[in-house]
């Protein structure tokens, strides 16, 4: 079968119309990539939002956990009232008291002036200020137990909260002169947190 330019005027309008369905099929296959890229990248997005909104859940969950466990932290060292200004009469009574006891044979103490504390190593406090009223010991002992008597019926009955820095023992004498004792010599103090903007 062989085609002459007559014969191309008789199929022009189907030629045309072949072209154009051509035409019609790459324009929507363009669009349809288009469309389906378009698609990818708006459920990419998606699913990166969505993660972001986990992450920001699950961080936000965490934290209100944490507030609460602050909480109580914060409220048991109010109530032991290491939170707030010092407590050196409650102090003084709560050593007496001690003395009373007969814990130790007996002990001297001395309790400096406040001043800001810089532990070591260096702790990030926040908006709290720390401070410490230096406490010197000096202490008559039967033997070495008693010292950690002493130190856990401060910690057990007295609030606040001691740290103690070093003690240094040497043999003695009581105060009677006849029981052999040890002597400790003791230094630390009690430490106290403000917040800086508390007035």
């Amino acid at each position: 079968m062989s085609f002459s330019v007559s014969d191309i005027a008789e199929i022009k309008w189907s030629l045309g119309a072949f072209v154009l369905s051509m035409a019609v099929v790459a324009g929507l296959s363009n669009f349809s990539e288009v469309y389906r890229h378009g698609s990818l990248q708006a459920k990419q997005s998606a699913q990166e939002q969505l993660n972001k909104a986990r992450e920001s859940f699950a961080t936000a969950q965490n934290d209100f956990e944490n507030m609460a466990i602050y909480k109580l932290e914060y409220e048991a060292l109010e109530t032991q009232k290491v939170i707030g200004n010092e407590q050196r009469l409650d102090w003084i009574e709560g050593l007496e008291k001690i003395r009373k006891q007969g814990v130790v044979l007996d002990f001297k103490y001395s309790i400096g002036p406040q001043q800001s504390y810089a532990p070591n190593p260096p702790l990030d406090a926040g908006n709290f200020a720390l401070n410490l009223s230096p406490m010197t010991l000096q202490i008559d002992l039967l033997h070495e137990e008693q010292l950690d008597r002493l130190f856990s019926s401060m910690s057990n009955q007295m609030q606040g909260w001691f740290i103690l820095d070093r003690c240094n023992l040497s043999t003695g004498a009581s105060p009677t002169g006849e029981i052999a004792s040890l002597k400790a010599d003791c230094s630390g103090g009690w430490l106290t947190m403000k917040n800086r903007g508390a007035p």
